[in-house]
């Protein structure tokens, strides 16, 4: 193999912008004081794949459009509908999927449980991991539960070596825990750096779609929650996901931000246990299970995540303020959009709450931007402010103006059959979506035309 002569390029760590020399700020990203120096060798990332690889790589040839076969792509369910749910039904052949989290979330203990249910239903499954040894693995396995032998583990950084593990066994599904840990010897650089996960991310897409192996890399996350490395990262792959949640709450929200095979819509939910992960089919009863009662400022909203309505519940806490300034918090919810929906109280309705502090915050700890809660917050402030309870048999969704109006929101009738399979009696709704709503019996809708209306309904 010719080695062309070593060269210094200076790299963005943020994007992965390229540069011949250092440059203080970033054209691509505009970031400042992000780029580092690295050695590289000029080598291409399809030397690393055998030859027979690289000449079915080049027998492609270009073919009309209308020859080319729309059959629908080979799907692989992994038996937990959640999962299956978030990648459009299933695992696709070939495909390369990478999913980021914070440290301690569950990454791992997710792809273990998946490649428990791929190898218990045949498909051969090799676990490679840069991080842990082999009895670390073994550990979180038997707390899982008992593993077929159709699952091979591989503790291995070095890339060649992973990619003829790769041709030797011929398994149909890979993970590669984690991508930041992997080595490739065509560039001298540290593990982790920019270049180094840009090319080990190069090679791993070729072996996906020259052997058609379904591969799942995992990524870490920086401070600001997204994949660390360059952003190419996530152009390369077909499928990203994101494993969210509060590592001191029990609930986790599997959700996709890319997906070549599907909707990004979707999520899937998930509560962690000693045993592993155990899905929620239901995350409206598991948001609102300890519901308090008779408690003034608990409102029950509902949001969309995807195709799928989550009802929750929204607490707000008022009180005059012992200082000049008063204090606002919202957890789960936007900051600005509390500040917002106050002075819309304030001045829209005659509400003198402008010295008072507020704390908004969605039980569970689950985070909703949607506009379609803020009528449910501007309940819940009300009722807070006046200390007077409101019916919990009812559900309020809407979005809110800076005029005071109720605005309509999408995909209202599944909003009011979920209220109504778990057994809430009204809905109160904005009236330009009932209008266009087919009454539903068994529950009772209120359409609402500004935020005063619904306060002098309720």
């Amino acid at each position: 193999m010719a080695v062309k002569k070593e060269k210094t390029v200076f790299f963005c760590q943020n994007c992965g912008y390229e540069s011949s020399k250092w440059l203080g700020q970033c054209p691509g990203c505009r970031e400042w004081n992000s780029f580092v120096e690295e050695k590289v060798r000029k080598i291409s990332a399809s030397s690393v794949v055998a030859a027979s690889s690289v000449d079915l790589l080049k027998r492609s040839r270009p073919e009309p459009i209308n020859s080319v076969s729309a059959g629908g792509e080979e799907r692989q369910r992994s038996g937990m509908e959640e999962f299956d749910r978030v990648l459009g039904g299933g695992l696709v052949k070939g495909s390369l999927t990478l999913i980021g989290g914070d440290p301690g979330i569950g990454k791992s203990t997710l792809l273990l449980q998946v490649c428990r249910q791929f190898s218990s239903a045949g498909q051969k499954v090799l676990y490679i991991s840069g991080e842990e040894s082999a009895v670390q693995i073994k550990m979180r396995a038997d707390r899982i539960g008992d593993f077929s032998d159709s699952l091979f583990l591989m503790c291995e950084t070095d890339l060649s070596t992973i990619v003829d593990a790769i041709k030797e066994n011929d398994p149909q599904i890979v993970v590669i825990d984690s991508i930041q840990t992997m080595v490739s010897d065509s560039i001298q650089s540290p593990a982790g750096s920019v270049a180094q996960v840009r090319e080990s991310t190069s090679v791993l897409m070729q072996v996906a779609k020259v052997m058609g192996v379904s591969v799942f890399i995992v990524g870490h996350v920086t401070k600001e929650g997204t994949v660390a490395g360059p952003r190419v990262l996530e152009h390369m792959v077909d499928t990203v996901l994101y494993f969210e949640g509060d590592t001191h709450a029990s609930y986790r929200i599997l959700r996709g931000v890319k997906n070549r095979f599907g909707s990004t819509d979707e999520i899937g939910v998930f509560e962690m246990r000693e045993t592993g992960l155990i899905q929620v089919p239901n995350p409206s009863e598991f948001m609102l299970s300890g519901r308090p009662e008779n408690a003034s400022g608990a409102v029950v909203a509902c949001c969309m995540e995807g195709t799928r309505p989550i009802l929750l519940e929204l607490q707000a806490l008022v009180c005059h303020t012992n200082f000049g300034f008063p204090k606002r918090q919202a957890n789960g919810t936007d900051y600005n959009r509390l500040n917002i929906l106050m002075a819309v109280l304030e001045k829209r309705v005659g509400l003198q709450i402008a010295d008072c502090d507020a704390y908004v915050n969605l039980a569970g700890g689950l985070k909703i931007n949607e506009p379609a809660i803020d009528l449910a917050i501007v309940m819940a402030i009300v009722s807070g402010y006046k200390n007077r309870p409101l019916d919990p048999g009812m559900v309020f969704f809407g979005e809110v103006g800076l005029a005071g109006e109720v605005r309509s929101v999408s995909l209202c009738q599944q909003r009011i059959r979920e209220a109504l399979k778990l057994g809430f009696s009204t809905c109160v709704i904005p009236y330009t979506n009932l209008v266009k709503t087919e009454d539903i019996k068994g529950i009772k809708l209120i359409g609402v035309k500004t935020v005063k209306e619904a306060m002098d309904i309720v």
